[in-house]
């Protein structure tokens, strides 16, 4: 390390798990003494049949609310970490990518809001585990229904 200070992204998709893994990388920052850029992603929806113009819809400003949201709640206001909040356009995936990109960490949910919410390990985070130029954590918290063994 070249004595820089030392800098955690975060993936934040409004989803339970996404939350959990902010509140983390929170705790994480403060005891690295990190900085945390928390990154959400967002993407015109595809459409068939249906025109959508991108006038019509304020996904960047309506994913930045949302973000400052799940910041505030997670303690936004740490003493002693900076956090940077990101707004990228495009695949999550890709965007956290290119946001982790001179990173010490990556810290991503295990499940998302996209179609497979069951999976223990979802898109973003396999594409991010794979592709990712620094450490990856996969951050997953106990659902208070999962089964405990025996």
């Amino acid at each position: 390390m070249d004595g820089s200070k030392k800098r955690i992204v975060v993936g934040v998709d409004g989803s339970d798990h996404s939350r959990a893994a902010l509140r983390w990388a929170l705790g994480q920052a403060r005891l690295s003494g990190a900085s945390l850029d928390a990154v959400t992603a967002w993407r015109y929806p595809v459409t068939y049949g249906l025109a959508v113009l991108p006038g019509e819809l304020d996904m960047e400003n309506d994913s930045a609310k949302a973000l400052a949201e799940a910041v505030a709640e997670a303690g936004g206001g740490a003493p002693g970490v900076e956090i940077r909040q990101l707004v990228g356009e495009g695949p999550a995936a890709e965007v956290l990518l290119n946001a982790s990109k001179g990173a010490d960490l990556l810290v991503v949910g295990s499940r998302g809001l996209g179609e497979f919410k069951s999976a223990f390990l979802g898109s973003v985070g396999l594409a991010c585990a794979i592709h990712a130029k620094c450490p990856v954590v996969v951050y997953r918290e106990k659902d208070s229904d999962d089964a405990t063994a025996g």
